[in-house]
């Protein structure tokens, strides 16, 4: 869309001036899986309200060209089984255009081979690199890639907050795997020592003894790449009864609503990286209040990823059509696009974001520090 008439102007008023020259009725599908059940449904419950106040939206401004936008949600329990079946009862949906699939690398992992087999349009929240990275082309990714997210983290941590002794705590799944890797190839780069590295399984309740051998190590920070909001939350409580001292700076999950309504003053005074941040700019603002009006809770990254996600492939939509090649074409064409997120231009990859905000959490508020951008690099 770098030619586009959509560019310079908002989504509603486009659809609104394009609106009498085509025919109304009939709805527009999208499909979404989400973890409604599970360990993170809390994560999940603002997916679907993010991804809803962006439809609601567009159809309050009479939709595309007339039809109404319907959003197809199916839960996919946080699980890559239960996510693989939610993406092909999507897929066999005829009326579905597009899927927004998960926020979690290992359910995008499992169903990205079934994007290729339908060659329908997916777009993901999962940040590990490689999930762009494997040749298939109808995948685009709504945040910005773990590269970056450990680059940040990292650089703030040795240059800023004057780290010496690292320690890191991970998921071993998919994304808290890679992000592990990064951060261990980044500080080895900037010649920082990783004096204790420990990964634990999603939804762990007891973070005792690796936070004991934390403390044992020396580390004067600890890196948290945890992929669940709920775990992070259960982690910083923990830590805060063990009266441990110790810097910490996470992956965006430390960052979310969620953990800050779970952790509630345990997440105090720490750092982390967030592709969102509610007062980052005047769009995300704008976001921020709408979502706060509609649903009387702060959002986050899980609600602002989607909310982008929807209005940016309804813009090409329009433009477009919804046939699968034309909505594929149409978004890698996107080009400095103003989301709450970020400004999107996707490479060749399907990556559309390429920074992380660094953060930190204050008054349970997370407080920009610095934009970082990778764009350039």
């Amino acid at each position: 869309m770098s030619n586009s008439p959509l560019l310079g102007i908002g989504l509603a008023t486009f659809l609104v001036l394009s609106h009498n020259a085509y025919a109304a009725g009939g709805t527009i599908e999208i499909g979404m899986l989400a973890d409604t059940s599970g360990p993170a449904a809390l994560s999940g419950s603002h997916k679907v309200n993010g991804a809803q106040l962006a439809v609601d939206q567009i159809n309050a401004h009479g939709g595309i060209h007339g039809q109404m936008v319907k959003l197809i949600v199916e839960d996919d329990r946080g699980q890559n089984q239960a996510g693989v079946s939610a993406y092909e009862k999507l897929a066999a949906d005829p009326n579905v255009v597009a899927i927004i699939d998960s926020v979690r690398s290992t359910i995008v992992q499992a169903t990205l081979p079934y994007a290729l087999r339908d060659q329908i349009p997916t777009l993901i929240g999962g940040t590990d690199p490689k999930l762009t990275h494997v040749g298939n082309p109808w995948v685009f990714r709504f945040r910005p890639n773990d590269t970056y997210a450990s680059q940040a983290m990292a650089s703030y941590s040795t240059g800023v907050m004057g780290s010496k002794k690292v320690a890191i705590l991970y998921d071993t799944d998919a994304f808290g795997s890679a992000g592990n890797n990064l951060l261990i190839a980044a500080f080895k780069k900037d010649g920082v020592p990783i004096v204790s590295d420990q990964g634990y399984t999603t939804a762990a309740q007891d973070y005792t003894s690796y936070l004991e051998t934390i403390k044992g190590s020396g580390a004067d920070t600890l890196e948290t790449y945890m992929t669940n909001a709920e775990d992070e939350a259960q982690m910083l409580k923990q830590l805060r009864q063990l009266g441990l001292n110790i810097a910490i700076m996470g992956s965006p999950s430390i960052a979310t609503a969620v953990d800050i309504q779970l952790a509630g003053d345990a997440v105090n005074g720490t750092y982390g990286v967030s592709d969102f941040v509610a007062s980052g700019t005047p769009v995300s603002k704008e976001f921020t209040s709408a979502y706060e009006a509609k649903y009387h809770s702060a959002p986050d990254l899980f609600g602002a990823w989607v909310y982008d996600a929807v209005n940016v492939v309804s813009q090409v939509i329009a433009a477009d059509g919804t046939s699968p090649g034309a909505i594929q074409k149409g978004l890698h064409a996107v080009q400095n696009y103003p989301g709450v997120e970020g400004t999107y231009s996707f490479d060749r990859n399907g990556d559309g974001l390429h920074g992380y905000w660094v953060v930190q959490m204050k008054n349970k508020t997370a407080a920009p520090i610095k934009f970082v951008d990778f764009s350039s690099s």
